[in-house]
């Protein structure tokens, strides 16, 4: 098969997956999104031929829009655009998993400062608020005081950028240090790690301590319903254990797995490539 495989950076992760790729004999098509130009009815040349677009572009904005023209170009592409724009939004992301009857934190959104007040006061001290649009743990904050949030909302509300005047609060969930990153293809857990931080953020790109971990039976049910929920697709389905089981914080729909292929005994580019060769004869077959 021809792998169309769209970037904007070869980061180790999309040069594993290059490499499994190039050893199946499988062509690839390198596809920088920085120059590219989409247009309305006609896919660009250096779309010709590929059987599959892998999305693996770092900016939010030009997955959700990029994929949205190859879709309507006919062409496969991994992740759905529909699974993007859920996933890109935490907002819509939330609404998602409650609609999907998967356990998630409780999250309020206000789109002011007195109602995002309100709402953190209503959860109380401490809880989190978060960019509805974001990665890598970026601009997260946990909030301890009414003090920390007057500052907090004030330098959100002078930003400037729309996103800015979303205000995305949620409780704050004690998890122990720890949450679990799942990789999934199509709700069918690829390998799993657990993060561990003195940090409350715990993303492995903060620097979080990685181990192998194994799923039982209800983190695998909540995996399958959270790729559901969203879409389906290469997913990142993040959990945090609680006293009262499983809450799903996060679906993430590019992920990285890098540090998931350090920590496992998987071989995670492997298990991606048999996904992606799957999905590619379900096209051709149907």
């Amino acid at each position: 098969m021809n792998v169309g495989i769209l970037y904007s950076r070869i980061r180790k992760d999309e040069k594993l997956l290059l490499s499994e790729l190039r050893d199946r004999d499988h062509d690839v098509t390198k596809i920088d999104v920085r120059k590219q130009q989409f247009g309305l009815t006609e896919a660009p040349a250096d779309f010709e031929d590929v059987d599959v677009v892998v999305d693996r572009c770092l900016a939010t904005s030009r997955s959700v829009y990029a994929t949205r023209f190859i879709e309507s170009y006919d062409i496969p592409v991994v992740n759905h655009p529909d699974t993007a724009e859920v996933c890109a939004d935490k907002a819509k992301n939330s609404l998602a998993l409650v609609e999907g009857e998967v356990p998630t934190p409780e999250t309020t959104v206000a789109f002011t400062k007195d109602a995002a007040m309100e709402a953190i006061e209503d959860f109380g001290y401490p809880c989190v608020i978060k960019p509805v649009v974001g990665s890598w743990g970026r601009l997260m904050a946990k909030i301890d005081s009414r003090t920390a949030a007057e500052a907090i909302l004030e330098h959100k509300a002078t930003l400037g950028h729309y996103e800015h005047k979303v205000f995305y609060v949620q409780e704050y969930v004690e998890k122990g240090g720890e949450d679990i990153r799942v990789l999934a293809t199509d709700g069918e857990p690829v390998a799993a790690m657990v993060r561990s931080s003195d940090h409350w953020i715990t993303n492995a790109a903060k620097g979080a301590d990685t181990d192998e971990f194994g799923l039982d039976d209800e983190a695998l049910d909540l995996v399958e319903r959270a790729s559901e929920a969203v879409g389906g697709g290469l997913l990142g389905i993040d959990l945090m254990g609680t006293e009262n089981g499983y809450t799903v914080h996060e679906v993430n729909h590019n992920v990285e797995f890098k540090a998931l292929n350090d920590t496992t005994d998987v071989d995670v580019p492997a298990k991606v490539v048999d996904w992606l060769e799957t999905k590619v004869e379900q096209e051709v077959t149907a």
